[in-house]
């Protein structure tokens, strides 16, 4: 029995007839939910929100312009600069010019609301809480582990190595999504070359060791919320790839942890949102960071977003990553024992968001 305040409740049991439903948090709002329910209950965090301090409000992630950087030598290493000093420091940029049309940003935007409005009964066809699935929908991965439960749903899918046949994706988002990702994998690619170059690597290395071979998909929902202030669209949490790749709608939310500070991370027309993960810290020996962020909840919604995780997550494979053997030194020895990303997701989804950073387990 949990209490809380002037409340007390069974959790689990609670837990288990929302998991039930099989329709997520937006079959709470659409059966016309006014209050958020005890398992949504988030307590406020230690940090402060930038926009409270006029010295940090000016906090700007940075935006970076990738035109050119096939054609001009000079502009390509401006941007190897922009996107090292970004990785460093903030863990996080932006990316225009990156060769994607708006048209298929806003038409994958338009293929996540499409699965989510679908009726209860046709998504229930991919509920599951089985990750070994390649397309999994449910509402938070770590519901059972988590001290509280996100404002949000998502469907999951795993697309590289092993992909889905068509006929496993949804029908609603099915085209767009074999779209997407193909242009995504190119990006990808490209975006492992700038930071191979940016740790003073071959521009191929980090291609080479597989660090672009995996690819997952996860299709976030973050419906209008009845009391925003009590919970969050997702809790503090770094992301278990090597990198991430978000496009994000035009509602906002997401906030970075920089300094202590919550930053708001706005959306920008036509960009996307890129993030260094656990792994490529890990194997970066710190050198690049894996920021902690957020989603706020929202009065305003439904929030969509897709997110590309460059990870082979929780396939099979024997390969093996640590620290960066050309980047250690003496005076910079390795700070992160050796693990397959298969562990490593293993690990990343027992410790759930929210609480303690997964990586720090796998300190030496």
């Amino acid at each position: 029995m949990v209490v809380t305040g002037e409340h007390s409740y069974d959790r689990t049991s609670e837990l288990i007839a929302f998991d039930n439903t099989q329709a997520g948090v937006k079959g709470l709002v659409d059966a016309g939910v006014t209050k958020v329910p005890l398992i949504f209950y988030t307590p406020q965090d230690a940090y402060t929100k930038a926009s409270n301090d006029p010295e940090k409000s000016q906090f700007n992630i940075p935006v970076i312009d990738l035109d050119g950087i096939s054609k001009d030598p000079f502009r390509r290493k401006e941007i190897v600069e922009k996107i090292h000093d970004a990785s460093e420091v903030w863990g996080f940029f932006q990316v225009v010019n990156h060769g994607i049309p708006l048209s298929v940003l806003e038409e994958m935007l338009n293929g996540v609301r499409r699965f989510y409005e679908q009726d209860t009964e046709v998504k229930k066809r991919w509920y599951t809480r089985d990750s070994s699935k390649r397309v999994v929908y449910n509402s938070n991965f770590d519901l059972f582990s988590a001290a509280s439960a996100n404002w949000r749903d998502t469907i999951y899918c795993s697309i590289a190595p092993n992909p889905p046949t068509a006929g496993e994706l949804p029908e609603a988002c099915r085209d767009i999504l074999i779209e997407y990702e193909e242009q995504v994998k190119k990006l990808g690619c490209s975006l492992f070359e700038l930071l191979s170059e940016a740790l003073g690597l071959n521009p191929s290395y980090l291609n080479d060791i597989g660090c672009s071979e995996g690819l997952a998909v996860l299709c976030h929902c973050y419906p209008a919320c009845p009391e925003p202030e009590l919970t969050l669209g997702a809790g503090k949490h770094s992301d278990s790839d090597f990198l991430t790749v978000l496009l994000q709608d035009h509602i906002g939310g997401l906030q970075v942890l920089h300094n202590n500070y919550w930053v708001d991370l706005p959306p920008v027309s036509g960009a996307l949102v890129v993030n260094i993960g656990d792994l490529l810290q890990l194997i970066t020996n710190d050198k690049f960071k894996s920021i902690a962020h957020r989603v706020l909840a929202s009065r305003v919604g439904p929030r969509v977003s897709a997110a590309c995780f460059f990870t082979t997550g929780h396939s099979l494979s024997s390969r093996v990553y640590g620290p960066i053997q050309e980047l250690l030194s003496e005076d910079n020895t390795a700070r992160y024992k050796e693990t397959t990303v298969k562990d490593y997701s293993v690990h990343y989804d027992a410790t759930g968001i929210g609480g303690k950073s997964a990586l720090s387990d796998f300190r030496i």
